[in-house]
């Protein structure tokens, strides 16, 4: 019958660490490194080769021996995710392995890129090192790269008073008497709410006003989700309203039922709030409710 091969372990160690000589051309790259700057070197044909080799990888022949200091900025162009880094990564949080071209160099550098999130990162991303804090002479001297500032965050307000126009004004003073003003066009003798002193449609002159009631019919609505501080309750309805005798719908709350009884047809009124609270505002109206009349078939 045939054995167990003989099998042995065997453990190949260097306690103290096992040194090399780097040669003249990387030697360079990782002083360089130290001062916290990165260099290539150039080839008889005129690119730059970063990390720099001693030949030419296209024509296998020497470089030239003249160093270009380069970057420290590039491009990303193309890269793989690690969610999970290992004890040996250079990084201790989700990164990518990427290909970076340097400013000035004709190839890519492989090093770590940590991003804001991992779906900032893309080809085509501008990236700067982040050095160590004490340099040795080591490729980890660049702990990372991180992306350019291309955006910042800025507290923004703006305090304006608005005044109303004419037409707009003199809307807004019947709002604050509880009534709602349209006005009738000379040419078309289309009606609108709110009043305006120009048909939309036509271009033709509205000379006086019309008031009209506070009563119409939804012509169509919306069910909202997201909280609003003019509602009474999430969720609400916002319809668009043509008041009785208009011909353009204006958009008011809807409330006083539940959200998805709120149907095309509905006849409603608005509900104003007292008449001691009110002022020059739409806020008179806190909402359209319905009025139990039968609804009405829109054509």
């Amino acid at each position: 019958m045939p054995s167990d091969p003989l099998v042995a372990q065997h453990v190949l160690e260097f306690p103290g660490g096992y040194t090399r000589s780097t040669g003249p051309v990387v030697g360079r790259f990782l002083t360089e490194l130290r001062e916290r700057r990165i260099v290539g070197v150039r080839t008889s044909e005129g690119g730059v080769l970063v990390p720099p080799l001693e030949y030419d990888p296209a024509t296998g022949e020497p470089v030239t021996g003249e160093y270009v200091e380069v970057g420290p900025a590039g491009t990303v162009t193309t890269w793989t995710w690690v969610q999970e880094p290992l004890d040996s990564h250079p990084v201790d949080v989700p990164f990518a392995w990427a290909l970076i071209a340097l400013d000035g160099a004709d190839t890519a550098l492989v090093h770590a890129v940590v991003p804001e999130h991992p779906k900032a990162m893309r080809a085509g991303m501008r990236v700067r090192p982040v050095w160590r804090e004490q340099p040795t002479g080591h490729i980890t001297d660049i702990r990372h790269f991180a992306p350019e500032v291309t955006k910042i965050v800025s507290p923004v307000r703006a305090e304006y008073r608005l005044r109303a126009g004419g037409s707009l004004g003199v809307f807004l003073a019947g709002v604050e008497r509880g009534v709602l003003l349209g006005g009738r066009c000379e040419r078309c003798a289309k009606v609108y709410v709110p009043y305006r002193t120009f048909c939309p449609e036509c271009g033709g002159p509205i000379p006086d006003t019309l008031e009209l009631p506070d009563t119409g019919t939804i012509t169509t609505f919306a069910i909202n989700n997201l909280p609003d501080p003019r509602a009474p309750e999430v969720p609400f309805v916002s319809a668009y309203i043509l008041l009785d005798g208009a011909d353009l719908p204006m958009i008011a709350l809807v409330a006083g039922v539940p959200a998805h009884e709120v149907r095309q047809g509905m006849r409603v009124r608005a509900v104003w709030v007292p008449e001691s609270e009110r002022t020059a505002s739409m806020a008179n109206i806190r909402w359209f409710a319905p009025t139990g009349e039968p609804d009405v078939e829109l054509s």
